[in-house]
């Protein structure tokens, strides 16, 4: 199979990691992203040891490391905000930061340039129309009318996949958690030098992304998914914000103005206990086990698929073969990191037992620094 032509559906931070790593075994690559603009939202990222790693085996790291904020804690607090625990966390490369803070941009170019550089084919504001797989390989068709064939379609396409809906038009949906987080970045102050998460009923916390930057998360209860007009974000985050406790928190609100700068999601989770892939065509990320980000392990979940897809594609003598060992590989551990993150979700909105955060956060630490 070292000379599979793969196509690479969405340029996000899966699509892009699997170009990337499937580059490095060789194999031609091409990617197609609907965004004409390849824009991405700005702001940060948690990630812990196990991408570090990850972006080691991909030789990036010194690229990612240089774009983000590297730490060795995490800091909870109460929502009075009393620190109760700072949590050494373990650093999976040696000499190098157990997590990262990284903006979402600054990711984002460090990954598109590694995969333009990596001799892949970037396509914008493209889209598949149709593909058919005959058992040889897959005919696309694509909205701008062209056509090609390819070995092996691999479906990086989010959340609301099109790829998964054509080929397991059976599968689950997304279900909304009835959660929703609030984002903002802010001028970094001296004391966040890691992950400050506070406890209580919402989630809450501060993340270093750079030397002068770092953003701020709030989860709330959005009973009925509502939606919020974007003339409105600044006024009902600042909202949202002003019965915490927390002097510090309460002080960053009162700096919330811009409505464009304020990046509010609702919360939806999904994961795909059947099939994975179907003949020569195969999902990754999002598309197959999305997360609530409780955990910080959406983004890193599908960064280690990337790597693995490509590790099983490299020996494997047919893409079913692939394809099976790759979810074998990957089941487990994902399914951990949903249910895990999902846990919280539903301990923070009283819909299931409350769970402690430091635990969980020490949990996720030992179930990630496994071996993927």
């Amino acid at each position: 199979m070292k000379s599979a032509r793969i196509l690479v559906v969405g340029g996000g931070i899966g699509g892009l990691t699997a170009a990337i790593a499937l580059r490095a075994k060789g194999f031609a690559v091409d990617v197609i992203e609907r965004d004409p603009t390849w824009s991405v939202y700005g702001v940060g990222i948690i990630q812990q040891g196990n991408v570090v790693r990850a972006m080691a085996q991909l030789d990036l790291l010194d690229d990612y490391l240089e774009a983000g904020f590297g730490y060795d804690h995490v800091s909870v607090y109460l929502p009075t905000g009393q620190q109760v625990a700072r949590i050494p966390t373990p650093a999976l490369v040696e000499g190098r930061p157990a997590n990262v803070g990284i903006g979402r941009r600054a990711l984002h170019k460090v990954l598109g340039d590694r995969t333009i550089g990596s001799g892949a084919e970037v396509r914008l504001g493209v889209t598949l129309s149709d593909l058919h797989d005959d058992g040889a390989g897959v005919d696309v068709t694509f909205n701008d009318g062209r056509q090609d064939r390819y070995d092996i379609v691999v479906g990086a396409d989010g959340l609301y996949s099109q790829v998964r809906g054509i080929v397991l038009p059976d599968a689950p949906q997304p279900e909304f958690t009835g959660q929703s987080v609030w984002r903002h970045n802010f001028a970094r102050t001296e004391d966040v030098t890691g992950l400050c998460a506070f406890e209580g009923p919402r989630g809450m916390g501060l993340v270093p992304l750079s030397d002068s930057l770092m953003y701020l998360f709030l989860t709330t209860p959005e009973p009925g998914n509502p939606w919020y007009a974007r003339e409105t974000l600044a006024q009902a985050m600042r909202d949202k914000l002003a019965d915490v406790p927390a002097p510090a928190i309460r002080a960053l609100a009162e700096q919330i103005a811009e409505d464009d700068e304020v990046v509010y999601k609702p919360l939806e989770w999904l994961f795909l206990t059947g099939d994975w892939s179907k003949g020569r065509v195969v999902l990754l990320g999002d598309a197959v086990h999305a997360t609530t980000p409780h955990l910080g392990q959406g983004a890193g979940m599908a960064i280690e698929d990337a790597i693995v897809l490509a590790e099983e594609l490299d020996r494997a003598d047919t893409p079913e073969a692939a394809f099976a060992a790759y979810r074998d590989r990957r089941f487990e551990r994902c399914r951990y990191i949903v249910e895990q993150s999902l846990a919280i979700c539903r301990g923070q909105l009283g819909t299931g037992p409350a769970v402690e955060n430091a635990k969980a956060t020490r949990d996720m630490f030992i179930k990630v620094a496994e071996p993927i």
